[in-house]
């Protein structure tokens, strides 16, 4: 097991890592709502049918979609471009995670900046 260089009083205190984890909680939901917001109603709708929420990792923002069927994971692929646009208002540094259906095959990580304008897209 890893033991810290830092002498425990140079540690952030139990309490302080608490608040910081709700405070990183309420950014996300912030986040969330915000970047709902900003999405026109046909992506609005698309993303109501799946699960869909954000997450702060390393100073990372993460999209996680997961869809519940094929017809939904399809229909967010193609809708990866318009996503990544949306994230950059949020974050110089994002990634998307899509997950398929559960045992329909692994999640794709992408990060804003690789993902290929929608033109470029190959056809499914």
């Amino acid at each position: 097991m890893n033991q810290p260089c830092l002498h425990p009083d140079d540690l952030p205190s139990p309490q302080t890592i608490k608040v910081s984890e709700i405070l990183f909680r309420q950014l996300e939901e912030a986040t969330k709502k915000s970047f709902f917001l900003t999405c026109d109603r046909m992506t609005r709708i698309l993303l109501s049918s799946c699960h869909w929420y954000f997450q702060i990792n390393s100073g990372v923002l993460t999209l996680i979609l997961i869809c519940n069927n094929m017809e939904s994971y399809r229909s967010i692929m193609k809708t990866v471009p318009q996503f990544a646009d949306r994230l950059k208002q949020f974050a110089n540094r994002a990634k998307i995670t899509v997950s398929s259906p559960i045992d329909k095959g692994i999640p794709w990580v992408l990060s804003i900046d690789n993902v290929l304008p929608e033109g470029d897209l190959p056809s499914t």
